[in-house]
């Protein structure tokens, strides 16, 4: 089989759907659904399945010699045999949408060579779409978007879990911050992007489905997307899709955060 979307097309094949599967949610807010539990407290609903399917089948359909890899898909390690690989997170935020809070997106990445090259995340309560391709730069609902500039910590606007900074272990404390933490990892990172907030850190594990998007959008923004140890990400590349923790700012930033968080050794 050939692909019957150009390269020169995907990311408008990457709009629309994201855009569609907004739709798809919204359509469930407000009424009552069917939901599990996948363990470790991660709640998956009717509504992520749905958009799981209609992902799957749009972008497969366009595009069906690439690989797949999705939160709400059974894994397919065939993936690794692809040069490209559509990497989704149907909903990411399900808590905030199962509870009706404007924090929920649909992620979209199209990774080639271990790097995405296309990107979209999108809110569909707030109607923002964020999307990037490689070497083109970032926007927001079509506008140029850029990091802050922001170099130091202290007063910074911080999108992250507050008592994190408040543990014992550290070996100095942290200085005052602005903290938030919306519940869909890749929006914190959409937010640093468009320079709304100043910077983004986890250090606990998060899946490819949950930051390949985010880290073209922020890095085409002018921004950095790492490990705390200042790693970038490779994606697709192993059975294993999850990594270890994540810091995203703009360079001056970044390096402020990696000076310190790089020395930590995570369990």
């Amino acid at each position: 089989m050939t692909n019957t979307v150009q390269t020169s097309d995907l990311q408008s094949l990457i709009h629309r759907a994201a855009k569609e599967a907004g739709a798809i949610t919204q359509r469930y807010l407000g009424k009552p659904l069917k939901q599990w539990d996948k363990g470790e407290d991660e709640p998956v609903t009717e509504a992520d399945i749905e958009v799981d399917e209609f992902l799957r089948s749009t972008l497969m359909a366009a595009c069906p010699d690439y690989g797949w890899l999705s939160e709400e898909t059974a894994d397919n390690t065939d993936r690794l045999k692809r040069k490209r690989v559509w990497v989704v997170d149907p909903i990411d935020g399900t808590r905030a949408f199962l509870k009706g809070r404007p924090e929920y997106t649909i992620c979209i990445a199209l990774v080639e060579d271990e790097r995405p090259i296309h990107a979209a995340i999108y809110n569909p309560m707030t109607d923002e779409l964020f999307e990037a391709s490689a070497g083109e730069g970032a926007t927001l609902n079509g506008k140029s978007i850029g990091v802050s500039v922001r170099e130091q910590i202290e007063g910074c606007r911080m999108l992250a879990y507050g008592p994190m900074f408040k543990h014992p272990a550290w070996p100095e404390p942290w200085p005052e911050m602005h903290l938030e933490n919306p519940n869909s990892v890749a929006y914190r990172i959409a937010l640093v992007a468009n320079g709304k907030f100043d910077g983004m850190m986890a250090l606990n594990w998060k899946s490819e489905w949950d930051i390949a998007a985010a880290d073209l959008i922020v890095t085409e923004a002018g921004g950095l997307a790492t490990k705390h140890t200042g790693e970038p990400y490779a994606y697709n590349q192993s059975k294993s899709t999850r990594h270890r923790s994540i810091v995203a700012a703009g360079p001056e930033l970044h390096q402020a955060l990696m000076k310190r968080v790089s020395h930590l050794k995570l369990p």
